[in-house]
């Protein structure tokens, strides 16, 4: 699934940057920060397609950074696969409330639109994408193209 590494990434991108703006805040360089192990049992748990150990593992990753965006858009993604949309519309949401430049989560939305049949939302989530990614530099673009497609 495509997607699964693009979450695995911007885990990793958000929690880094996380760690770097506490530390920038006092003019102190950052030492690397320790991963949240929860999220990086949930995006192992998405990789083997384990949907609700995922949710789980991104519930409590959720606890400790509840405005995480990559971690809304990662568990969004779980309810997803697990036929549970109105919970991943909730979470992709909340996610690109966040960060609403965050390509997984618009590439996720837009699958979850083709799930309830609307592929204009999903095409709308992938004029957005074009925009984030100029020359088509985001897999999330290609992957929305090709979930569009095979919805028609």
């Amino acid at each position: 699934m495509p997607l699964v590494p693009m979450l695995s990434r911007v885990v990793l991108a958000a929690t880094l940057a996380l760690a770097a703006a506490a530390h920038a805040s006092y003019g102190v360089t950052p030492a690397m920060p320790v991963p949240n192990p929860d999220a990086e049992v949930a995006t192992e748990a998405l990789r083997g397609g384990d949907w609700q150990r995922a949710i789980d593992n991104f519930q409590a990753a959720l606890r400790a950074e509840p405005d995480n965006a990559a971690f809304h858009s990662g568990l969004a993604y779980a309810y997803l696969r697990r036929g549970s949309d109105a919970l991943a519309f909730r979470h992709f949401r909340e996610a690109l409330r966040i960060d609403p430049g965050l390509a997984s989560a618009h590439e996720g939305i837009g699958e979850a639109y083709l799930a309830v049949g609307d592929v204009a939302k999903a095409r709308e989530h992938l004029a957005v994408l074009e925009q984030l990614c100029p020359g088509r530099s985001c897999q999330a673009i290609v992957d929305l193209e090709r979930a569009i497609a095979a919805a028609k």
